[in-house]
């Protein structure tokens, strides 16, 4: 196969053969028609960036190792240099192999003994998964092909047990773990699996695949909005913690929520989906609602945090993906109907803001009355981990707690329910539906979106302009997120005939 590279339809990558895995639709697209493909998002890319920071520092674990050609793709001429440079028996990065149609570049291609290799496969995660063990036997099958003598397999993750002291200390970061065995074992699965992606990539058109849950496991699909976008609004996919019946439904030619059957078998709270679409009523339990307002003592102070958490542990004391809260907004309001008064925090310089972070809201939050949240699981998550690092403001945080109330409770119990919010309880949901009022105005919507900006703006190169111009749409998405908890409480005090 001199000339080809990496796209030509006979060169299954690494790459394509996971989208073999997932979707055959995917993998073909991938093939014939790349442009028809999405391109990442800002958070998918920088999930990749931040694979190849780890992939990167895990190179530190092989010293005298040599990267093989960087930044080329063209599979001959790396194919070419990975054989030079493997009679130099270093160990090399980014070696490529072409077997029987397949071409894969391995992580690190480490030297045992006087004629044998380990290959590594870097993940940037705290644990293993299936998919995992499937690219590396495909790598596997790539390298015995090629004629290079395997000795073990191994994938290298994150030691979510590390905590950060100093600079980082590389071998306690990762773990690594001998999946020869489990690398075995999925030989003739990985030989299947390939003949089964050639097959499709031979195919004249595209195949067609019934939707289904691969659509959003392990992420979402980047077909999943083109697959999906003849669906109907308020079809059967968004059916409350229902997906797979959904996909019966679907497949039994029921598209639409209303559609579905008195004898449907639906869930207490799917049938009451279907009640309000058909209605257009929201469904309402006002003594319920009563209930839970009732818990509301003033002054109600309103919070939301934003955090980021990255692989490498970017301060002391910090563990893999260890949350870091850099921004919070607080609205407080003293009774029912006053002006709000707001305060609001967003961390500035390159240090640990946990610190000034805790010290801003111990000052902004009043010292009694109720504390509102939404999912305040995380919120209080993010106080409990705080206070390990702090342990000054424990006892705070201890008597905090007990003062929170999760705004998300009426929405996940269906005491209220509008059609609208199309089977999710979310705040993103929930605020337009109740209110008619949401996000779309905003340059950031949404908490991944927050913490890259405030990633990108705080560590990397960027003018004084274009910082300020991001710092400036934080602060308005956290803070319509705690002013549109008091407008969905309003909400739901206008359902119960309160207001």
């Amino acid at each position: 196969m001199s000339g080809a590279n990496q796209h030509d339809l006979q060169v299954l990558s690494k790459s394509a053969f996971v989208a073999a895995l997932r979707c055959p639709k995917l993998v073909w697209k991938f093939f014939h028609a790349p442009e028809g493909l999405p391109k990442p998002d800002q958070v998918t890319q920088a999930r990749f960036e931040g694979g190849h920071e780890l992939g990167r520092l895990a190179r530190a674990l092989f010293a005298d190792g040599i990267e093989v050609m960087p930044q080329c793709c063209a599979v001959d001429l790396v194919q070419e240099a990975t054989q030079r440079l493997l009679q130099l028996r270093r160990p090399l990065f980014e070696a490529g192999f072409l077997y029987e149609g397949t071409f894969a570049r391995v992580d690190i291609l480490h030297p045992v003994g006087s004629d044998a290799w380990d290959v590594y496969e870097v993940k940037g995660c705290a644990s293993l998964e299936e998919s995992h063990i499937a690219e590396l036997a495909f790598e596997a099958r790539a390298l015995a092909g090629a004629g290079v003598r395997l000795h073990r397999c191994w994938l290298v993750y994150l030691n979510d047990e590390y905590v950060r002291s100093g600079p980082i200390d590389v071998p306690r970061l990762f773990v690594k773990a001998d999946c020869t065995q489990r690398v075995s074992m999925h030989a003739q699965r990985v030989e299947q699996w390939t003949d089964d992606a050639h097959s499709v990539i031979k195919r004249p058109a595209c195949p067609e695949v019934v939707m289904g849950v691969q659509c959003d496991q392990p992420n979402v699909c980047p077909l999943r909005g083109k697959c999906w976008n003849c669906l109907p609004n308020y079809n059967v996919t968004e059916l409350y913690r229902g997906k797979r019946k959904g996909f019966r439904l679907l497949q039994s030619g029921v598209e639409r929520i209303y559609e579905i059957p008195e004898n449907g078998s639906l869930t207490a709270r799917q049938a009451i989906q279907r009640k309000t679409i058909r209605t257009g009523i929201p469904h309402v339990e006002p003594e319920t609602i009563k209930a839970f307002l009732r818990q509301l003592a003033p002054p109600i102070a309103f919070v939301d945090f934003e955090t980021f958490s990255t692989g490498v542990p970017r301060f002391d004391g910090l563990k893999p993906y260890q949350r870091v809260p850099f921004q919070f907004s607080l609205h407080t309001l003293s009774e029912s109907g006053a002006t709000p008064e707001h305060c609001e925090f967003l961390a500035e310089g390159t240090l640990d803001p946990r610190r000034e972070f805790m010290e801003k809201l111990q000052d902004a939050i009043p010292e009694a009355g109720s504390i509102v949240a939404y999912n305040a699981v995380f919120e209080l998550g993010v106080l409990t981990e705080c206070a390990e690092a702090l342990p000054q403001y424990e006892n705070w945080v201890r008597n905090l707690k007990r003062r929170f109330i999760d705004l998300l409770q009426p929405f996940r119990s269906f005491a209220y329910y509008h059609h609208a919010q199309r089977g999710s309880a979310s705040m993103k949901s929930v605020l337009p539906a109740i209110t008619g009022r949401g996000y779309e105005d905003l340059a950031i919507r949404d908490g991944e979106t927050a913490s890259i900006e405030f990633l990108r703006v705080t560590f990397g190169q960027v003018t004084p302009e274009e910082r300020q111009r991001v710092r400036s749409h934080l602060l308005r998405y956290c803070g319509l997120d705690t002013l549109g908890m008091i407008q969905i409480v309003e909400g739901l005090r206008k359902a119960i005939g309160e207001n």
